[in-house]
């Protein structure tokens, strides 16, 4: 049986990955740290070792060169998870034995396809299409399934449910679940079900508080018609699914100020002039200051605004972590050193002199650079919101700001491994 150790700090893949292997028969041991990744590497000397790029305790490049130290422990091979990475990185790596290098957001499909190659196994995986999103706002997990019912895509949400609850402290969970485009028939019972089944076990909701939301007949009435569903309410408008979660919300009036749909896409500007769910580290959150801190280590993130306070602002929110930091006061000081510079994350204001946040966007797509976008801006009405989102952007967050907004809100971007 082939043994394969999977060392990862972040729950949601770790334990996907762990489960997947198991199910496909093969022997796997997890390690949340590089201090931890060693000893069991040491102990176990396994097959393949699965690694995340930024681990504490231990950092990836010290491991590995322990590693290439021991005869014993030297031929054995490494697939890297990790942001994007210089050329002058990768081939470093290379000389460690790492025989892949996977971007986050990990392709599911091209890393089993991998693993399968690399251990001469035949790993049954769901090949059928399917694309996953979540993010939050005001407390309400947006889930978004497009092309399909892909097994092991709903597995993965799973578990990035349960991290999205946690990093946003959702006392409260209530989630709706958006099947866009999507033509469902009988052969797909068992999806919907397992769909249904992972949200409920992972969020810990309560079923009146989940809207589907569909145009699907199928889906609809299946759903319906399910006793164990009873209470999952299944609409065919996003208006009628926020109306009836947020009568659930204190003061819900001023909680949200807009969701549009954009074809079957949700897109939702939050008010964060009011009180924020702070980021906990203590007794009462599983994550501490070092989760954090790991998960950003080494990244490059841009600030593109013409505002001192909010370029400061930006610069406090992450002082104290190992991050490479670049403000900009204009888009047109941004769009200058494009090429030469490649980040992460990108923080971007839509009000700027000489080039603004929209030529910044025409700019990145014009130029297929694909890097995450978060918007800030004093600007929310519904035609800038559509703009934006149709643009390319990952989230947006409306001014004033405040510290744990601008950082959950990175942490949920940076961390996906959809």
């Amino acid at each position: 049986m082939k043994h394969i150790l999977i060392i990862d700090e972040t729950t949601q893949f770790r334990e996907f990955l762990r489960q997947k292997l198991t199910d496909n028969d093969i022997e796997t041991t997890v390690a949340v740290s590089g201090l931890e990744g060693l000893a069991k590497l040491r102990s176990i000397e396994p097959d393949l070792v699965v690694m995340d790029y930024n681990l504490s305790r231990q950092g990836c490049m010290e491991l590995l060169k322990q590693k290439k130290a021991s005869p014993s422990l030297a031929p054995i091979p490494v697939i890297i998870i990790a942001q994007p990475l210089d050329q002058k990185r990768i081939l470093e790596l290379v000389s460690y034995n790492v025989k892949n290098v996977f971007t986050k957001p990990v392709n599911i499909d091209l890393f089993f396809a991998t693993l399968s190659e690399m251990l001469g196994l035949v790993l049954k995986f769901d090949e059928s299409p399917g694309i996953v999103e979540v993010h939050v706002n005001e407390d309400i997990i947006f889930v978004e399934i497009t092309e399909g019912l892909n097994r092991d895509k709903l597995d993965l949400l799973y578990f990035k449910i349960i991290e999205l609850i946690e990093l946003y402290q959702i006392r409260v969970p209530k989630l709706i679940i958006m099947l866009s485009g999507i033509s469902l028939s009988a052969a797909d019972d068992f999806n919907i079900r397992r769909l249904l089944n992972n949200i409920l076990q992972s969020s810990k909701a309560k079923q009146r508080n989940i809207r589907i939301l569909t145009k699907d007949d199928f889906a609809k009435t299946f759903i319906t018609n399910q006793k164990e569903y009873k209470d999952i309410e299944v609409v065919s408008t996003l208006k009628y699914a926020l109306d009836g979660l947020l009568a659930e919300l204190d003061n819900a009036e001023n909680k949200i100020q807009e969701a549009v749909l954009i074809g079957d896409r949700v897109l939702t500007a939050g008010d964060t002039s009011g009180e924020s769910m702070m980021l906990r580290f203590d007794g009462e959150t599983k994550f501490t200051i070092e989760d954090v801190k790991d998960s950003l280590t080494g990244l490059r993130i841009a600030a593109v605004d013409d505002d001192d306070i909010i370029r400061e602002l930006i610069k406090n929110t992450f002082n104290g972590f190992d991050i490479d930091l670049s403000l900009y006061a204009d888009g047109a000081e941004f769009i200058a050193g494009m090429d030469k510079e490649k980040f992460d994350l990108i923080f971007l204001d839509l009000l700027m002199p000489r080039a603004d946040g929209f030529a910044v966007l025409r700019e990145l797509k014009d130029r297929g650079i694909e890097t995450p976008v978060i918007v800030l801006s004093a600007i929310n009405q519904r035609e800038t919101v559509i703009r934006s989102f149709q643009m390319g952007i990952k989230s947006y967050l409306t001014k004033p700001l405040k510290p744990a907004d601008i950082f959950k809100k990175a942490l949920e971007i940076l961390r996906v491994n959809f």
